[in-house]
């Protein structure tokens, strides 16, 4: 487990208007605490409004001491609205969410902000559907949305809007492929994803030398935040995250983005959830590895199975090799799959 940072007795310098310091996920190396300005928060809020058509009432259905729980109430005090947090005691459930969504006011003009894994959840669920139509938008992010979900929860009436974003960002600040009016985007050689804009951190709390690695000036006095995810634009300009630099899988000399096996395994009618991870192996260097969960009532298949039925919408080289399925999948912070719980699984297990 990853040990929360400390704060430091002398944190040194620390940029005017700094309004939180705020952990970062810690999903590879020890968290950092990300120094956000009011300005930064304020100008997410604003731009986040500003996209969806409005200020209105949100709901916080996440824990408030993550980035994303944080800009639910940032956005409520820019909004002057009162937000309903959801009981999430003992994590959370439909049921919960649900209950809290008939707290929203009537007359209101509401939204959400949820991880992949509660929108599948709700969506399992008439209730649960039901509730989701009660929002002008449910933004989703934290973690990639297969595509099928994006597409049920779209047919069922729900406006769901992706989202991409860090603690380093204030949050999401690229909206179903677009940046807010506030943020840019462009891409490194090799794919290497950089965020600017107004909402960008003040850096890390002291953390000079880090600080100066993950925010770059370019030669137009413009400043970014290198990201540690690979992507590519679409051809009509959206920005798709292909997935972290550390996930991709070497397998055989050839590079294999693990989002796009998840997306794959995703259409398949017996897969409610998948994750892929690299895994040693001593022939090919890694190989692909899947960790499934079979949808209701189907029965686990064989790998196989898998790989026969994903020929033909994957390469050959990113087939996968391995498979194990799962009652669930492991979690990490609000919802995000723990990739490395999947590949000690792997490695254990193999």
């Amino acid at each position: 487990m990853n040990e929360a940072p400390q704060i430091p007795d002398d944190a040194g310098r620390l940029p005017d208007g700094l309004a939180l310091a705020i952990g970062t996920s810690g999903s590879t190396g020890r968290p950092k605490l990300a120094m956000l300005t009011g300005d930064a928060l304020r100008a997410s809020a604003d731009s986040t409004h500003e996209r969806l058509g409005g200020r209105g009432q949100w709901l916080l259905a996440m824990p408030a001491h993550h980035i994303a729980g944080i800009q639910v109430l940032v956005r409520s005090l820019v909004a002057g609205t009162t937000p309903v947090a959801m009981d999430l005691e003992g994590g959370f459930t439909a049921d919960a969410f649900v209950r809290a969504s008939t707290e929203i006011a009537s007359a209101a003009r509401a939204y959400t902000a949820l991880v992949p894994t509660q929108l599948v959840r709700l969506l399992a669920r008439t209730d649960g559907r039901e509730a989701l139509t009660r929002y002008a938008a449910v933004l989703v992010g934290g973690a990639a949305t297969p595509s099928g979900v994006l597409a049920e929860a779209r047919n069922a009436g729900v406006r769901v809007v992706t989202t991409y974003g860090m603690s380093e960002t204030a949050g999401g600040c690229v909206y179903d492929g677009r940046p807010l009016d506030v943020s840019l985007v462009q891409l490194e050689d090799g794919g290497r994803i950089e965020l600017g804009g107004a909402t960008l951190a003040g850096g890390y709390l002291d953390e000079p030398a880090l600080s100066a690695t993950a925010f770059v000036v370019d030669d137009s006095a413009r400043r970014w935040f290198r990201t540690d995810d690979v992507g590519h634009f679409d051809p009509e300009g959206a920005l798709i995250v292909d997935g972290r630099i550390d996930d991709l899988i070497n397998t055989g000399g050839l590079t294999v983005a693990p989002r796009l096996v998840e997306e794959a395994l995703a259409q398949l009618d017996i897969v409610a959830e998948a994750v892929v991870v690299a895994s040693p192996d001593p022939e090919w260097g890694q190989v692909v590895s899947a960790a499934i969960v079979v949808t209701a009532g189907s029965s686990p298949p064989t790998l196989d199975d898998v790989r026969d039925r994903l020929r033909g919408i994957l390469p050959s080289h990113a087939l996968p090799r391995r498979l194990v399925t799962l009652p669930e999948l492991p979690l990490r912070g609000p919802g995000k799959h723990d990739r490395a719980a999947v590949r000690r699984h792997f490695n254990r297990d193999g």
